[in-house]
């Protein structure tokens, strides 16, 4: 072993050894995860950790924005308000009510690709906690009332969301511009005109179809057994009848041939607001982890190529990040930032275009690739060293890798990206014909006066 390969290698033992240092928490591997399939297609997933004597359920369902059509998009998210609010067993504010006695608690969120429910609660409250989800998906109430409720609920979200958002604002013009073809083109939380129309019918058609048992992973991670998960699965989760699987989303995007460009005006934006957005592959291809160590190389920390040249060397942004996205379908590779005082959009994409031009013509270094590579591998192990990381780590790569093992090496996979390849991705993906902009400005910044 060469010295440079020598003082790495240390250098990754020095950082895991901290990460593991003062802990009782055991390496997850493959073999620990146990896996078995109900009679009506539901999936579970178990792994037994004894550290803490609580355990966690995450249920993913494979419903996301990407699955809704015009008239009836925002329906995924709707649900994960709705499926709070009732059922046959557990009426209105019974769910939550029932599970905080029990020592749990929850949360939700819905994304482009998948609407993810999630309890965290001690061992022995584990019997409730199937009880109260087997209720929810066989017998969610689904009425007028309630419905109309959350609507003005979800309706009022959007709303403020886009007043009070200058990324969200951005974000969806750029997502409607960028997809002409393909679902992501709308945001998760809906378009007005449909959250304001959905009819009963629709919702519960929808309900039917993706809260099926066979639309489902289940995760469990904690101090239980899989026999034991396996006798509560048959007697509450089994009985729940299978669907028809939902019609696959077909829709591929067709290539983009040409630079898109959206101005959207905000009068109480204080300076400009840009949004690039490149299409890029989904997670599962070969791509994903040479892409992913990109985004941190182009603005994660303050040691990032765009923090260092537009915030601290040229002062030109105020604020930055990039976003890549796990995803079922190809997708966007983000980059956002905000205008420094005084500063035009057109300076500030220009500044962004030169660093991302800059990686396409002379690639990176080894030191910034290597330092990228020892902080995802201390993340991933840290978020693998609790039983909440551990299930949503499991049941994200089941979803999104198509299976969970894949998690197992993925360390290994960030190590094989080599400089060659973080430029190859850069020069294949981040280039000009392949990118939507935004900019978010005030009216004094609008080129009106030049038309």
């Amino acid at each position: 072993m060469n010295l440079t390969k020598l003082k790495s290698t240390v250098i990754r033992l020095s950082l895991l050894l901290l990460c593991f240092s003062n802990t009782s928490y055991a390496i997850t591997q493959a073999e620990d995860v146990n896996t078995f399939t109900l009679s009506n297609g539901m999936k579970i997933i178990v792994l037994e950790d004894e550290s803490i004597p609580n355990a966690n359920m995450y249920l993913f369902w494979k419903v996301g924005s990407r699955n809704e059509v015009p008239g009836i998009t925002g329906l995924s998210h709707f649900f994960e308000h709705m499926m709070f609010n009732g059922a046959k067993k557990y009426g209105p504010k019974m769910f939550d009510r029932t599970m905080e006695a029990a020592g749990g608690s929850n949360n939700a969120y819905t994304s482009e690709n998948l609407t993810v429910y999630t309890n965290w609660f001690p061992t022995d409250a584990i019997e409730t906690i199937f009880d109260l989800e087997a209720d929810r998906i066989a017998n969610l109430a689904i009425e007028e009332k309630s419905v109309n409720s959350e609507r003005g609920v979800v309706s009022s979200e959007r709303t403020t969301g886009l007043e009070n958002s200058n990324f969200r604002a951005i974000w969806q013009e750029v997502k409607g511009a960028a997809f002409r073809a393909h679902p992501y083109s709308w945001s998760v939380i809906g378009h007005a005109s449909d959250i304001e129309n959905w009819r009963l019918e629709d919702l519960k058609k929808y309900h039917a179809t993706y809260y099926a048992p066979n639309n489902a992973v289940v995760v469990i991670a904690g101090d239980v057994t899989t026999e034991q998960v396996k006798q509560l699965a048959k007697k509450y989760f089994e009985p729940i009848p299978a669907q028809p699987a939902p019609r696959d989303v077909h829709t591929v995007e067709p290539e983009q041939k040409g630079e898109r460009t959206v101005y959207v005006h905000k009068a109480s934006v204080t300076t400009p607001n840009i949004m690039m957005a490149y299409h890029v592959p989904n997670t599962q291809h070969e791509d994903y982890y040479a892409l992913d160590i990109l985004n941190d190389i182009l603005a994660t920390g303050q040691s990032s190529r765009l923090y260092k040249s537009l915030i601290d060397e040229q002062q030109v942004a105020s604020d930055l990040f990039t976003y890549l996205p796990e995803s079922i379908d190809p997708n966007l590779f983000y980059i956002y930032a905000v205008a420094a005082k005084d500063i035009s959009a057109e300076t500030l994409k220009m500044a962004v275009v030169k660093e991302v031009n800059n990686i396409i013509k002379n690639g990176v270094n080894a030191k910034e690739l290597e330092k990228v590579k020892n902080t995802k591998l201390v993340n991933f192990y840290r978020t693998m060293a609790t039983i909440n990381g551990k299930a949503n780590t499991i049941g994200s790569y089941e979803l999104y890798f198509g299976d969970y093992n894949k998690l197992f090496s993925a360390p290994q996979a960030y190590n094989k990206v080599t400089v060659a390849d973080i430029q190859r991705v850069a020069k294949q993906y981040l280039i000009k014909s392949n990118r939507t902009v935004g900019i978010l400005s005030s009216e004094k910044d609008s080129n009106d006066a030049d038309l």
